[in-house]
């Protein structure tokens, strides 16, 4: 197994609730902070900490609005969000398919 493969695993993806809210968004595009949350069994504070973490590196942007006369946060995915995301799911398939021929 490469050690240099596990070091290019982006750190800011590579946390199991970051990981999962991307995998949402690349699976969706976008979503509310309420199915986000809903779907991911995560408390708003803790949700909100990983939003915050992946719009800073710039992988998603939040827009406001109202729907029903209530407060409406979207989540959607970057097209840099999505590039990163597509590239560490493609290394972590090199790792697998690398523990699958020394296995």
């Amino acid at each position: 197994m490469n050690a240099k493969s596990f070091q290019q695993l982006d750190k800011v993806i590579h946390e199991k609730n970051r990981m999962a809210i991307m995998s949402l968004l690349a699976a969706t595009r976008k979503m509310s902070f309420t199915d986000i949350r809903e779907s991911l069994n995560m408390t708003d504070g803790n949700l909100i900490t990983h939003i915050r973490t992946l719009q800073k590196a710039g992988y998603i942007s939040i827009s406001k609005s109202f729907k029903d006369k209530r407060p409406l946060t979207t989540c959607r995915l970057t097209v840099e969000g999505s590039g990163a995301f597509s590239k560490y799911v493609n290394l972590l398939e090199g790792i697998v398919k690398q523990a699958r021929k020394t296995n």
